[in-house]
């Protein structure tokens, strides 16, 4: 079971790591991620085990809320993910 992580906001020193120490925190495993810094912006993807998560995708929402501010971050389980972009 996998989920898809996105991150979109200004760019600032410690987003990777902060993102990365809120999942293992949770116990999702960190599988890929992709990063693009755009002059000032960045954008991050980041596909995640959540097989042995010790919380619910909400909560691990929340916890990269309180834990990376003033940024966007989307969670979403990868099946929701993949039925999204079906065409």
């Amino acid at each position: 079971m996998r989920a898809v992580i996105t991150v979109i906001g200004k760019d600032m020193v410690g987003i990777l790591a902060k993102v990365s120490t809120t999942c293992a925190e949770a116990n999702a495993n960190v599988i890929e991620v992709t990063q693009s810094v755009l002059q000032e912006f960045f954008c991050m993807v980041m596909l995640v085990d959540i097989e042995k998560m010790n919380c619910e995708i909400g909560e691990l929402n929340e916890r990269m809320r309180n834990n990376v501010p003033g940024m966007t971050i989307h969670i979403m389980h990868e099946d929701i993910f993949n039925s999204m972009h079906r065409i």
